[in-house]
């Protein structure tokens, strides 16, 4: 049993099958895939942002279980407001992707027709599988949604409406709140999503048109859930400087990336200069794609190894750190804005409850993407290293905390739940917080406590609500053009 802030609230440990009931709603296709049902590699985890769902939230690659770590705050407190920020779910690569893609088929097919024939020792010639490999994408499917981020999206709100069924109630379904980004995989996810709790709330009615359901459609707003696009600051001295991603590059070039260059060119049998990081990265990331999209191993999969997966894995996770997270002040601060709106919705909760009225906004639900939730991790001072990760510390970061496909997989959520607390000896109420990352609880950055009083959380983080403001944080500096010439 452990105790929240001061004593004053005990959270108790769900029981394993009692917590197993919690998540794995009654509805079948709630649950997560079944062992059985889904191909697990020893590089699934060191894909990074490309990770699947179910591959960062198991225990590990061999379980048939999910995580059973959830912490439930007691009868005394009821949920009256959960705040929930969605990346989409499984997505297509991009077309950037794609074309790397094919640049690389191209050039093992060029290699098979000069070559055309085994390798040397008459064994199995993997770069002649890869050119007979078909390549499933074209450039127009560019990054968006497919089925099985649909079916992310679906699972995920059964069974975050089993696990808050007074907040997702049918009664609440016409309250809800849903927020977009404009892109299409997100705005994808948001009407899978709202699907689903239809579906949950409503069985027994046919699906509507999203624009015919009482809550609405989601509305798009990019200024909230892609705010790096509406930072001039971050314009300038990240997303478009050439230095920014020093690191990154650095490390392309590094030994353990050349390494690995020259064992997949012998490995391929084509000259080591016809390959480059970049190529590699997305042989590595089309592993990683078949697996998601298709569930299939392919042969892309056959070029690489676990200590291959986890120094490509850092190559990821360096663009994210220097370009998402805490390589430059700007990258979390453009997210003061966001951070600003959740506790705007939790304050006017709180005074409405105070006030003995219903609360307006049961469940607000914001979809944005790994960009949207990374700054604003790290703006909560969330998977922080003691050193920065460079491209010269790989060995010494191989235990780092800021590892991406841990913390925004496809499908990733961070989950802001209000609760409202009474306490037996006394009249008075108190307002609790918990957060859940993923659908496990996420301890206080700054107590490693499970919950917190809301007070208490506004006062840790009152930097940010108080002095952190956008529109100063994402200004650029003038620049004194005066001359002194005649």
């Amino acid at each position: 049993m452990l105790r929240g802030p001061g004593s004053r609230l005990r959270v108790t440990v769900a029981p394993a099958a009692a917590l197993a009931v919690a998540l794995l709603s009654s509805v079948s296709h709630c649950s997560h895939p079944e062992q059985k049902d889904r191909e697990v590699l020893p590089l699934s985890s060191y894909f990074g942002t490309k990770t699947r769902y179910e591959d960062a939230i198991y225990k590990d690659a061999h379980s048939e279980e999910p995580r059973q770590d959830l912490y439930l705050l007691e009868e005394a407190c009821t949920p009256v407001q959960l705040v929930a920020l969605i990346r989409h779910g499984t997505r297509y690569p991009t077309a950037k992707q794609i074309r790397k893609l094919r640049q690389l088929h191209d050039l093992l097919q060029a290699r098979r027709a000069g070559n055309n024939r085994a390798d040397a020792g008459g064994g199995r010639d993997l770069g002649a599988a890869l050119a007979d490999w078909p390549l499933w994408y074209e450039d127009w499917v560019d990054g968006q949604l497919v089925e099985k981020g649909r079916q992310d999206m679906r699972q995920l709100a059964l069974r975050l409406a089993s696990l808050f069924p007074t907040l997702f109630s049918r009664e609440n379904y016409g309250r809800l709140q849903l927020v977009t980004s404009s892109k299409h995989r997100c705005v994808e996810s948001s009407v899978a999503f709202l699907n689903a709790l239809w579906q949950h709330c409503y069985p027994e009615l046919p699906l509507p048109d999203v624009k015919e359901m009482e809550c609405g459609p989601p509305r798009i707003n990019d200024k909230l859930m892609r705010f790096f696009d509406h930072c001039e600051k971050f314009s300038s001295e990240v997303e478009n400087n050439d230095t920014a991603l020093y690191h990154v590059e650095a490390f392309k070039t590094g030994p353990e990336m050349q390494d690995i260059l020259k064992k997949v060119a012998a490995t391929l049998q084509v000259p080591v200069n016809s390959l480059n990081a970049d190529l590699i990265q997305v042989a590595f990331f089309t592993c990683s794609f078949d697996l998601a999209i298709k569930g299939v191993k392919s042969p892309w999969c056959d070029v690489f190894d676990t200590d291959d997966g986890k120094v490509l894995e850092y190559l990821n996770d360096l663009k994210q750190y220097w370009k998402r997270g805490y390589g430059y002040a700007i990258n979390s601060r453009s997210s003061c804005g966001l951070f600003q709106d959740i506790f705007q919705h939790l304050d006017k909760a709180v005074e409405q409850k105070k006030r003995s009225q219903p609360v307006s906004s049961p469940v607000i639900l914001q979809f944005g993407h790994a960009e949207t939730l990374l700054p604003l991790l790290s703006l909560m001072g969330y998977f922080k290293d003691k050193e920065p990760l460079t491209a010269y510390n790989y060995k010494e970061q191989i235990n780092r905390k800021f590892r991406s496909g841990l913390i925004v997989p496809y499908a990733s959520n961070l989950v802001f739940v209000l609760y409202h607390c009474k306490n037996a000896q006394t009249p008075k109420e108190e307002f609790q917080v918990q957060m859940l990352l993923n659908e496990k609880v996420l301890p206080l950055a700054h107590s490693q406590e499970t919950v917190s009083l809301y007070e208490d959380l506004k006062n840790h983080y009152k930097d940010i609500l108080q002095s952190c403001h956008t529109s100063q944080e994402c200004k650029l500096p003038k620049v004194n053009n005066t001359s002194d010439e005649l």
